[in-house]
C-alpha cells in the first residue's frame, strides 16, 4: 500500500507539472506572454492554484525548450518565438512535411483518406465563408492526420511541435481570403496524390504548399 501510494504521488506530481508546462507553453506561442515578459512564478502559481514547485519545474522545462530565458537570482522571462524562428520553422517543415507525405503514401488507410476528403469539404466551406476560426481547426486536424498516417512517432512528434509553435502565425496567414482558399486548394492537390499513392507528387506538394505559406508571411511583413 506504501508502495502504491508513492507512485501515484510520483505520477501526480508529474500529471501536474505537465499541466502547468502545457499552461504556460499554450500562453508564450499564442502571445498571451510577450518576448521578454518576466514569469513571475508566485503570480502564476496562483493564477493556476498550484505551488511554486510544479511552475519551476515547468519553467526549467521550457527554458530546455528554447522558450523561456532563466537567469540565476533574477528568474524567468519569454524568450517566445522570433520572426527568425518562424522562417526557420516553415523552410525545415517544407522538407519534413515531404517526406511525412511520401512516407504517408505507403501507410494511410481508406478511412483516413475518407477523413481528409471531409477535412476538405468543410475547409471549402468555411473559407468562403470567412470562418477563420473554423480554418484553423481544421488545418491542425488536417496536418495531424497525415503525421499519423506517416507510421513515423518520430516526425509525428517533431512535426506536431513545430505546428503548434507557429499556431499565432498560421492564424494571421489564413486570416486572409485569398490565403485561406488557396491552402485549401493546396491540401486537396496533396489528398489526390496520397489516393493515387504517388509518393514522390505528394512530397513535392507538400514541400510546396510550406515554400508558398513563407511567401505569404514574407508578403504579410512577418
Amino acid at each position: 500500500m506504501e508502495e502504491y501510494n508513492l507512485q501515484k504521488e510520483i505520477a501526480d506530481r508529474y500529471s501536474l507539472r505537465g499541466r502547468v508546462y502545457n499552461s504556460i507553453r499554450e500562453k508564450i506561442l499564442s502571445g498571451d506572454y510577450h518576448e521578454n515578459e518576466e514569469l513571475k512564478e508566485n503570480t502564476i502559481a496562483t493564477e493556476l492554484g498550484v505551488s511554486r514547485t510544479p511552475v519551476r519545474e515547468a519553467l526549467r522545462q521550457l527554458e530546455l525548450e528554447g522558450l523561456v530565458n532563466i537567469i540565476p537570482n533574477k528568474g524567468a522571462s519569454v524568450t517566445g518565438i522570433t520572426t527568425k524562428d518562424i522562417h526557420d520553422i516553415y523552410t525545415i517543415r517544407s522538407y519534413l512535411e515531404g517526406l511525412c507525405a511520401k512516407w504517408a503514401c505507403d501507410n494511410i488507410t481508406n478511412a483516413q483518406i475518407e477523413a481528409l476528403e471531409e477535412i476538405l469539404y468543410l475547409s471549402d466551406f468555411h473559407a468562403r465563408r470567412s470562418h477563420f476560426d473554423q480554418m484553423v481547426e481544421l488545418d491542425n486536424k488536417f496536418h495531424d492526420l497525415i503525421y499519423k498516417a506517416s507510421g513515423s512517432k518520430i516526425l509525428n512528434h517533431v512535426l506536431s511541435d513545430f505546428h503548434q509553435y507557429v499556431e499565432r502565425v498560421r492564424k494571421i496567414t489564413l486570416s486572409r481570403p485569398y490565403r485561406a482558399e488557396q491552402s485549401s486548394k493546396e491540401h486537396g492537390a496533396i489528398v489526390e496524390a496520397l489516393k493515387k499513392r504517388d509518393g514522390e507528387l505528394a512530397e513535392a506538394l507538400a514541400h510546396e504548399h510550406m515554400i508558398n505559406t513563407i511567401q505569404n508571411l514574407t508578403e504579410q511583413g512577418l
